[in-house]
């Protein structure tokens, strides 16, 4: 693995090629990601389960009544995650640089408001959302835009608003297996929990900090609660970073 954290990726990738890259595996996109998670004997669905109740978890602790809350999944895809959330905010909306994925997404979740961008500048105005999430995002956009990418995050929450972000663990040895085997993650690069922080730092969030997810494999049950206790060690297969934007 290379100082960034990355599995070698190549180094020109462009915003537009990762756009096209996941136009044209949108219908296979699912069945990609079960094969290269098919050793842990769990499919896509149930890590998509165990970070959405962790994104409502921390919603409510920050927020209490979700039913008031405007909320931005940047970079989601197919929507995944939006059919677990219906009906659980006052607006749910998703962006993605696939327009195709978007597409499909539309037809799949029309209680969702869907949007496509470039990858520079969101469609959105200055203070729109109270919370924005990123589920394992930032790795496919390319390391000159990192900067950017948490400055269009923290433009467009609102105030006080709460910043998500789910990422892969590069010191995890089955995350990094993953990435290297997985045809979606060919473009990758991991960003370090540390890299990460620094990152919304200067963006100028606050109370940021990174916490692992998915210790203790397969979470459910009482390994739920075992998995949020090794949350503050660093093997996690995966992490989440938080931060609030100034009030």
């Amino acid at each position: 693995m290379s100082d960034n954290g990355s599995n070698g990726p190549r180094q020109s990738v462009t915003q537009q090629q990762v756009a096209d890259d996941f136009d044209r595996i949108r219908d296979t996109y699912e069945d990609k990601i079960n094969a290269a998670i098919s050793f842990g004997g769990r499919e896509h669905a149930f890590y998509i389960d165990v970070k959405r109740d962790h994104i409502v978890r921390l919603a409510v602790a920050r927020f209490g009544d979700l039913t008031k809350l405007d909320v931005l999944d940047l970079g989601c895809g197919l929507g995944a995650y939006h059919p677990g959330l219906e009906g659980r905010f006052h607006q749910l909306h998703g962006i993605d640089v696939s327009k195709q994925s978007i597409e499909l997404a539309r037809q799949r979740h029309p209680f969702v408001h869907y949007e496509t961008f470039d990858g520079g500048t969101l469609p959105y105005l200055d203070g729109s959302f109270d919370v924005a999430f990123a589920v394992c995002v930032m790795h496919h956009v390319p390391p000159p835009q990192w900067k950017a990418f948490t400055a269009e995050m923290s433009r467009v929450l609102k105030p006080g608003g709460l910043a998500l972000v789910f990422e892969h663990n590069p010191y995890n040895p089955a995350t990094q297996y993953i990435v290297r085997t997985c045809d979606i993650d060919r473009d990758a690069v991991l960003l370090r929990p540390g890299q990460l922080r620094k990152l919304f730092a200067a963006a100028k969030f606050e109370n940021v900090h990174t916490r692992s997810v998915l210790s203790v494999p397969p979470v459910n049950g009482p390994l739920a609660r075992l998995d949020q206790i090794f949350g503050h060690l660093p093997f996690g297969a995966q992490y989440y970073l938080s931060g609030n934007k100034p009030r």
